[in-house]
């Protein structure tokens, strides 16, 4: 995967990951499992595995510019050859379209840590049979950071990693909030975005 940064390699090999390891894989899944690892792993640590931005769209917590890249079906440059991306029509509605996401290769598990794994097993196992929409009730509960944005903000604005942390995070709101600052400083100076 010469060429890709870091971040990059891991939104391929979560997708990746999640397509082989889960059913019924279209965007609105794959961009809720993905707002799952990277706030899970956020709470854990105090900065996100992928560091994708998440905003408060109608149905969830959607990375935007990751959507943007596949919501019309066209499977980006360095991600050819490894998923295959079939535009579908919704069943409930019919204007709108939703993309099936399918893996062609097996994802590389060495660009992520042991946690980062672990994290990627755990939500693979607990969604394997949901649909997107199914997965919709959990991520608009009350206090969880889709809710508290779009009550706060409105829809369609970025949702802050810091509303996750909370009673049950393994980092205090001080130490997250260093940390988050740290690992967007060292994305935007070395250009290591995860989206195109």
């Amino acid at each position: 995967m010469s060429g890709m940064n870091i971040y990059r390699e891991k939104l391929l090999n979560a997708v990746l990951y999640f397509a082989k390891n889960t059913r019924h894989v279209n965007l609105t899944k794959i961009s809720k499992l993905l707002y799952y690892f990277d706030f899970d792993h956020f709470k854990m640590t105090g900065f996100p595995s992928i560091g994708l931005d998440y905003y408060s769209f109608d149905r969830g917590p959607v990375p935007r510019d990751f959507w943007l890249e596949i919501k019309d079906g066209e499977i980006p440059e360095d991600f050819i050859g490894k998923l295959a991306l079939i535009q579908k029509t919704d069943d409930f509605n019919l204007n709108y379209k939703e993309i099936e996401i399918r893996a062609i290769t097996e994802a590389d598990l060495s660009v992520f840590t042991p946690r980062e794994i672990g994290l990627l097993e755990k939500s693979a196992y607990i969604y394997k049979e949901a649909r997107g929409k199914d997965m919709t009730e959990v991520s608009h509960l009350p206090e969880q950071p889709w809710a508290i944005t779009v009550s706060s903000s409105g829809k369609n604005k970025i949702i802050d990693y810091i509303l996750a942390i909370d009673d049950k995070s393994e980092i205090s709101s001080d130490d997250a909030i260093e940390s988050l600052k740290e690992h967007f400083d060292v994305v935007r100076n070395f250009n290591l975005k995860p989206t195109k």
